[in-house]
């Protein structure tokens, strides 16, 4: 059987670790075995913190909604329900921009959810 030196491959392979795990404190940027359980943690919790990053925006979605809404003597989901009634079609990114950049129209919205309450 051939004999194997490894000549490219393994280099390669640790370079690219250690060019993921750059700026990393302590021994985590320059040891090998170290560099890859980081590199590997971090990949974990970049793909969690994806789905947590929407979670946590609609949670603020719904909080800025609820406090606009609240000055019109309605409730959140009292809200919502209006504006399924209505059938307005607006998410909730959408209804919070509105209600803390354009109140004008928001009260507009309101308006048309209290007639259908």
């Amino acid at each position: 059987m051939p004999r194997v030196k490894r000549g490219k491959v393994r280099p390669k392979k640790r370079k690219k670790i250690l060019k993921q795990a750059k700026g990393y404190r302590w021994g985590r940027k320059k040891l090998i075995k170290l560099a890859k359980t980081a590199v590997k943690k971090a990949g974990v919790y970049a793909y969690r913190d994806r789905k947590n990053k929407k979670r946590v925006a609609r949670r603020l979605w719904q909080i800025k909604i609820n406090a606009a809404v609240r000055e019109f003597g309605l409730s959140y989901s009292k809200f919502i329900n209006g504006l399924k009634k209505a059938k307005i079609d607006l998410d909730r990114k959408i209804l919070a921009n509105l209600a803390e950049e354009k109140p004008e129209i928001f009260k507009k919205i309101i308006d048309k959810v209290k007639e259908k309450i």
